[in-house]
């Protein structure tokens, strides 16, 4: 099986995890270009009021924002990260399984962070330790637009043409207010479903 070329991703979608739970060797692509409007900086979770975003800040360079993703800066003018945790807090807090990750997660937002994509793979790290996901992960070089016998899934990191998948339902807290809201961050599976988390992305079929 080829590898699959994901982005990384502030707290990554549930398909995200879907296609890294699956893939047999994953590379991330480390040498790109920072683009506006995708989950580099972005997550959605299910919030009291419905679908929640939580975006990081991030430092304009003034040359058009044009700049490689490993140089694109948080900026830390704004309290995002108490933000984001109380966020967290007030959406999972009756959650089943909230309590039992909090502290894999809390001490993420207590430092303020330098470098977006660094801080990704933070996350990533506390997050595949929760689902006991191999994390012996490659990265990329050099840039290619095209790359050859590889699983190119980079397409997931888009927030504005992200496709509709079509997921198993799990529980989730509001979902009796709104509904079963699918592809969501990887924390509201994680919260919700617990330990049964990894047998949910390894069973669902959305790149078949």
């Amino acid at each position: 099986m080829n590898p699959t070329l994901l982005h990384p991703m502030y707290f990554g979608s549930i398909a995200q995890y879907i296609a890294i739970a699956q893939s047999d060797s994953i590379v991330f692509e480390n040498t790109d270009n920072y683009q506006k409007q995708t989950y580099r900086n972005r997550t959605y979770i299910y919030g009291a009021n419905g679908k929640l975003l939580l975006t990081i800040p991030i430092k304009h360079t003034g040359n058009g924002d044009r700049q490689l993703y490993k140089d694109v800066r948080v900026e830390n003018d704004f309290q995002w990260q108490i933000l984001h945790w109380r966020s967290l807090e007030t959406a999972y807090r009756t959650s089943p399984f909230f309590e039992y990750y909090e502290d894999e997660f809390a001490h993420l937002f207590e430092k303020p962070k330098e470098f977006l994509l660094d801080f990704n793979y933070e996350c990533m790290e506390a997050v595949f330790d929760c689902l006991q996901l191999d994390s012996n992960y490659t990265k990329t070089e050099v840039f290619q637009k095209n790359p050859e016998e590889i699983n190119d899934l980079r397409n997931l990191v888009n927030a504005k043409k992200e496709k509709t998948y079509d997921m198993k339902s799990y529980i989730q807290v509001f979902s009796e207010k709104y509904g079963f809201l699918s592809n969501l961050s990887i924390l509201d599976l994680l919260f919700n479903e617990g330990t049964n988390a990894l047998t949910y992305l390894e069973s669902q079929s959305i790149f078949s």
